[in-house]
């Protein structure tokens, strides 16, 4: 696969050392997707469900969060749901807090247990067919710890996708970041640098935990898909953002991003913002 050369490379080297994340800078105005009061603005999407279909009520905002829940399931019968906000992005940096809570659905898989994730670059949900398990994307996979073993999250899986990792098309399913793990019901603040179909970082609080580059569609682990759609080795350049619904509760009290696309060929001004945004001292 192509090398990524010249200025850009080496911007976004650049950033990859600067990330120290604390709360957003005062020069740095962050979009909020999730408005703290209802997810008008958020289109559902659930296997074995019509495209908006917002089964049992899975997707519901209560206390200034957007929950999952599955109290209205009698068993979770493989219905992966995602929630896509309604605009595509393509330079973005994203910014999530989730925790998982109480108990896993039945019926939910075993590698479920504590599992979910913010889907990138995903495709338009609208051109999701009514079976299909998973939109075609980039999973930052969020996993949450099960009170004994060590259990990474901001990973990276791939449905109908694959990435570039030093030089080399990465084609297995999934790969482990390196995170600490994070028990119990407490907080977890997850960034993603998007740029484009160059590059996608994934932090964890202060740390880089995993890079890749050229995003692009190709591979399985999704299914069924059109294939006018999946088109293998089409580069990932833009896609919607979406959270999942994987069989165990999780809520997020913020998904907010800063568009990038504007200084995205501007280095200073790309780290200068990111920086901001990520509360560099």
């Amino acid at each position: 696969m192509k090398r990524i050369t010249g200025f850009r490379f080496l911007a976004l080297v650049g950033i990859i050392f600067l990330w120290n994340f604390t709360i957003a800078g005062k020069h740095t105005k962050w979009q909020e997707l999730f408005n703290g009061k209802d997810i008008n603005d958020w289109i559902v999407k659930i296997r074995t469900h019509q495209v908006g279909e917002n089964f049992a009520n899975t997707f519901r905002v209560e206390d200034g969060m957007m929950k999952v829940r599955y109290d209205g399931y009698t068993q979770f019968d493989q219905q992966y749901g995602h929630i896509f906000y309604k605009t595509p992005f393509s330079y973005y940096l994203l910014q999530v807090e989730y925790r998982f809570v109480g108990e896993q659905c039945p019926g939910g898989e075993g590698w479920a247990l504590r599992n979910s994730g913010a889907m990138l670059h995903s495709q338009d949900p609208k051109t999701m067919l009514k079976d299909q398990d998973f939109p075609i994307s980039i999973e930052a996979q969020f996993l949450g710890g099960n009170g004994k073993d060590p259990r990474t999250t901001c990973n990276l899986c791939t449905p109908g996708t694959n990435v570039v990792m030093a030089d080399t098309l990465f084609t297995p399913h999934c790969i482990n970041s390196k995170s600490e793990t994070y028990h119990g019901d407490q907080w977890v603040q997850a960034n993603f640098i998007v740029m484009g179909d160059e590059a996608v970082h994934h932090l964890v609080g202060t740390d880089t935990v995993l890079s890749y580059f050229k995003p692009q569609i190709g591979g399985g682990n999704v299914s069924p898909v059109d294939p006018s759609v999946k088109i293998d080795g089409k580069l990932l350049k833009e896609g919607y953002i979406s959270l999942q619904s994987e069989s165990h509760p999780i809520d997020f009290r913020r998904v907010a991003v800063i568009d990038l696309t504007k200084i995205k060929d501007n280095p200073k001004k790309l780290r200068k913002t990111v920086n901001q945004a990520l509360g560099k001292n």
